[in-house]
């Protein structure tokens, strides 16, 4: 799905100074997980950028990552002293519901989607700026809008009171990382 190397095309998008890099590969097994993992985030933190593991708790743990996104699912399995480990927190919610309940259980921010329709659940329709808007409405910790964001619509989402939004498909096959962070950042 990348455009290129995938550790060269980590770069480009760590040079563009996003917040952050959540690293969400769910189809590698732990050890295929835990190397890819230690190489990106040796690229976070040559351009001093949060590295955010995903998924698999027992390698940020081993790797002494700062931050972790979990589904809800796995994030409830967390025991208290393994949740201290991390400045950072996050989970995938998919309702107002799932953004109070990973409040609970000690996120220190959220992804909602997926807002708009996107190919990576294609045939599943977005939930919306309605309800980006109703879980940023809610939350009291920072909402990342998901799925679909484009130039197009990141103004929509903003105005939907989101901290921010999560790109992978325009970010992993767009030709140039740069142009494309530039125009999301330009876009209203």
């Amino acid at each position: 799905m990348c455009r290129g190397d995938f550790l060269t095309r980590i770069a480009e998008i760590a040079a563009c100074r996003p917040a952050g890099i959540i690293l969400r590969e769910k189809d590698l097994t732990l050890a295929e997980y835990a190397d890819l993992a230690g190489k990106v985030m040796e690229v976070c933190s040559q351009y001093s950028i949060q590295c955010i593991l995903h998924s698999f708790p027992e390698v940020a743990l081993k790797l002494g990552a700062r931050a972790l996104h979990l589904p809800l699912p796995i994030l409830r399995d967390i025991r208290g002293e393994e949740k201290a480990c991390f400045t950072y927190l996050g989970a995938s919610c998919h309702s107002v519901e799932d953004a109070l309940e990973a409040q609970r259980l000690g996120c220190t921010y959220i992804t909602a989607g997926h807002v708009f329709d996107t190919d990576c659940k294609r045939g599943v329709p977005g939930r919306g700026l309605s309800f980006l808007k109703a879980v940023c409405a809610t939350a009291c910790i920072p909402v990342y809008a998901i799925g679909g964001i484009r130039p197009r619509n990141i103004g929509a989402v903003r105005a939907a009171g989101a901290a921010g939004a999560c790109l992978m498909d325009s970010l992993m096959k767009s030709e140039t990382v740069q142009d494309l962070l530039q125009m999301m950042e330009g876009a209203v």
